[in-house]
């Protein structure tokens, strides 16, 4: 199972020059539901619902979100192995939630300082 950082989904939905390959949208895919609230934020500050809202309900609807739970934002208040943001605290402690419970996940992300953390963590990369 992959886990869907919100700089992979903002760069499809942006049409970034970095972007995984179509394959990848076949992929169990799962993230916190913090991703529905990351993206449409984005979308709407740049002033693209009506352009690129049907893209974004698309994505998340082929997304298992998982939601905040106590474990998860107890989780996110203990220290990381590197610095980090609030929201990637939350993103990151969802995936350790996931392996806490045997799930093979691996993330993908294009945030370097995510990917720092995750490796310091032994959480596999998506080779994306």
């Amino acid at each position: 199972m992959i886990y869907l950082d919100t700089s992979v989904a903002l760069a499809q939905l942006l049409a970034e020059d970095r972007h995984p390959p179509d394959g990848f949208w076949q992929e169990a895919l799962i993230a916190s539901r913090l991703l529905e609230y990351e993206l449409w934020t984005a979308i709407n500050a740049r002033g693209l619902a009506a352009s690129h809202g049907n893209e974004v309900r698309a994505l998340i609807g082929r997304v298992a979100l998982i939601e905040l739970t106590p474990p998860v934002l107890a989780r996110a208040l203990e220290p990381f192995p590197s610095a980090v943001r609030t929201l990637d605290a939350l993103h990151l402690a969802s995936i350790e939630f996931l392996r806490s419970q045997r799930q093979p996940i691996v993330l993908a992300t294009y945030d370097k300082r995510m990917e720092t953390t995750a490796r310091a963590l032994g959480i596999q990369l998506h080779p994306i």
